[in-house]
This record gives C-alpha cells, structure tokens and sequence, in this order.
C-alpha cells in the first residue's frame, strides 16, 4: 500500500514536470513517502499553473481518502477474523493438553471462570452443567419443602414457592437450548453468551436464596452433620480452613465424596505453603486417575468415585520412605512408597476445599475445581489403622475425628455459593 501512495506522487511529479517544459518528458524525482508534495514541487522550482495545482491537490486527497478506508477495512477484517474464531471455538470440542505430568499445571495467565469454561466446551457440554445444576437444586429444595411441612415456616414456603418458579423457568430455557441445537438455528452462536449470562445470574440468585433458607436451620442441626455442595465448575466457590496446620511427619485425610463430574472430579482439597503450591493436594483433572501429591511430588491412586453415589476415602502417608496407602469405602485399594520421602508437611500453610492453588490461597483454575458434594472431611497427623479406617467408612459410632482438623462448621469460611446441607451418606447407612 506505501508503494502506491509512493507510484501516485512520483505521477504528479512527472505531470507537473512535462507540463513545464511544454514537451514530454519523463523525469524520475525522488520524494519521500510522509512529504506534502505540493511542498516538494515548489522546493524543485517548478512552476504550476492553477489548474495543475487543483489536480494535485485533488490526487492528494483521493490518496488520503483511499488510505482511511485502506485501515477501516482492515479494522473490520480484524473484528470479522475474531468474531469467526470465537464461533468455531464455540462450536468444536475442547482439546485437551497439559505438562508430562499428565496435563495437570496450566498456564498462570489462563485462568478460567464458569463461563470461559462452558464456551469451550459447546451447547452439549452447557446443557450437561446446567441439567446437573437443575437437579442439584431440585433435590435441595425437596428437602426445603420436607423442613418448611415439618416446622411450619411460612417465610421458607412462599420463598420455596419462588425457588420452584424459577427452576421451572430454567428448565424452560435448557429446553429451549435443546431445541435451538437440534433445529441447527443460525442465531444460536450468536445468542449463546447473552444467554449463558441470564442463566448464570438466575443460578446465582437461587443459589443465595437456598443458602438463606439452609442457615436459618443451623441451629436444628449438630454443627458436624454438613456437607458442601460444588455445583459448578467454577474459579470462586471454596472453603477456607480457619487454622493453621501444624509440621507433620506422617497424616491421614479422609472424607466422603459424591460426584459424577466428567472428566475428573477435580481437586477435594488443597494445602499451600509460600514458596510451595503443591505441599498436600488430591486432585482428580482431565483423563487421569486420581492424584496425591506431597511437595509437588506424586502418586496416583485407584479411586473410582464418579459414579454419583456418596463414596468414603482415605490417604495416609509417612515421611520415612514416603509409604503411602489408599482406602476408598473401608478397603484398601492401592499403596506404594517413595513419595517425597523424609519431607516433613511444613506448618503455617493454607488448607483449601474445592480449589487448587497455583499460588498460595490463589490462582484457582475452574478447569480444576472440584464439582460434588464433600462432607466429614478430618485430618490426623498419624497413620491410622485399617480399624479405624472401616469404622469411619461405617459410620461407626467408635469413629474417632481428626486431631489436626475435625469437621465443624465453624472451622470454615465458605465463599461463591458453595452450600451447606445436612450430610446425607451416614443417615443412609444407618
């Protein structure tokens, strides 16, 4: 494009040079591409008639008319090429990727909210979330409706009543999504993020009103029969630990899990020393198998959880040459050694629920959040034994609790929605 600006202002060189001297000839004058070239014949000494000064004046201002609509277009094949793009990353499946690790660190800058992580995944994979989050809802306010009949509170009817409205509002809208998909409507793309958006913010809503309702009920409740309910993949729902944890030289973690999150449950717990993200993490992302990891060192364990029914495990792990077995509902299903042996768990760190860190208390990824109920989550700085293991899996009344961390509400801060419920898995089995 310089160079036809360039071609243009050598021809008025060459007109005006020919006209001077009354015959033609044809003259090369050098003028640089950013000088006024009325400026530039008069340097030369050439005379100009006044017709020949509006010609030149007139070729000057169509360069400069063709140049702004040069960069408008560009401009506007610029916003067409973006819009494209986001169209078919809407439109095909994610691809999955990571480290050699088995994909599990991503990139810092690349951090994910609910919503980047629905577009990627397409309309299928946002029905999906949002069918499981219908469900999650519809069962907590089966319980609401049980406690509202059995106390007579007529607050939590008339807000129940309002729950249940909007729920069958959004199952309007799956249905309609539905519809949209399999009709291949053209306005679909472009409609997805404004609706994901309504969606999301309707979601929120009944998220604070179902959590109002729950805390009312706190006090009819012992302050250990919770659980937290994650039900979306996000970068802000978690539960912080209110203490510190002491060095350990050897621990057990145990809790009960429900998922049916695909792929990966993603990450029940995670503890985070400065200088070091990965001190005590369980983490279950992408295709891989579930994950222990001690000082960014790792062991992959059996677990097979995903299956949405409520399932009870348990980590223990020594320093002396890094022994370490795993128990999922009272047995033993995996054991190995040499997982960072001889390091002891550093102390004055931060324990974290449903989140993994990437730095300490932060960097949470939603790709990596853990989706599913948690409850009766406990922490020993010793290795117990099969005993005791099975009697917590039982819900036994010899079922002792952690003496590092025990289950309480009062020893958590919940943030972004993640809710508090009467724990379900041992009332089940008793």
């Amino acid at each position: 494009m310089d160079g036809m600006y360039w071609g243009l202002f050598v021809f008025a060189s060459l007109l005006l040079e020919s006209s001077a001297q009354g015959q033609t000839q044809f003259i090369c004058t050098s003028v640089p591409k950013d000088m006024d070239l009325c400026a530039a014949t008069v340097h030369n000494s050439v005379p100009v008639g006044d017709d020949l000064k509006t010609t030149v004046m007139q070729l000057r201002e169509t360069v400069l008319q063709q140049k702004e609509t040069i960069i408008n277009q560009k401009e506007t094949i610029r916003e067409l090429t973006s819009k494209l793009a986001r169209c078919e990353s809407q439109s095909g499946a994610a691809e999955p990727g990571g480290d050699a690790r088995g994909g599990r660190r991503k990139d810092a800058g690349n951090k994910n909210t609910m919503g980047d992580h629905v577009s990627r995944g397409g309309p299928s994979d946002t029905l999906a979330q949002l069918s499981q989050t219908l469900q999650s809802l519809k069962q907590r306010l089966e319980n609401l409706e049980q406690f509202s009949r059995s106390n007579s509170s007529g607050q939590a009817t008339s807000l129940k009543d309002l729950l249940q409205t909007k729920i069958d509002e959004l199952e309007k809208q799956v249905l309609s999504r539905v519809n949209s998909v399999e009709e291949g409507k053209p306005g679909l793309l472009r409609n997805e993020t404004a609706q994901r958006g309504r969606v999301e913010s309707s979601l929120t809503s009944m998220h604070q009103r179902i959590t109002d309702l729950e805390k009312g009920q706190r006090e009819n409740r012992p302050l250990d029969k919770f659980q937290l309910t994650f039900p979306l993949r996000t970068n802000y729902m978690y539960a912080k630990v209110k203490k510190s944890l002491p060095e350990m030289y050897a621990f057990t973690v145990c809790m009960w899990l429900k998922s049916n999150a695909s792929p990966g449950v993603g990450t029940p717990f995670s503890y985070a020393v400065p200088g070091q993200a990965n001190e005590l993490v369980l983490i279950e992302w992408g295709n891989n198998p579930m994950e222990l990891l001690v000082n960014d060192k790792v062991a992959k364990l059996p677990f097979l959880i995903n299956d949405g029914k409520w399932h009870h495990i348990c980590v223990t792990w020594t320093t002396r040459d890094g022994v370490w077995e795993a128990f999922q509902d009272g047995v033993m299903r995996g054991s190995g050694e040499n997982l960072a042996p001889y390091h002891p768990i550093k102390p004055q760190g931060l324990l974290i629920l449903g989140q993994e860190q990437d730095t300490y208390g932060g960097g949470f990824d939603a790709t990596q959040a853990f989706v599913g109920d948690l409850a009766n989550f406990h922490m020993w700085d010793r290795k117990l034994t099969v005993g005791e293991i099975y009697n917590l899996s039982t819900c036994s009344s010899k079922a002792q609790v952690g003496n590092v961390f025990s289950w309480l509400e009062t020893s958590l801060d919940i943030y972004g929605g993640a809710s508090k419920w009467t724990f379900e898995a041992c009332r089940q089995l008793n």
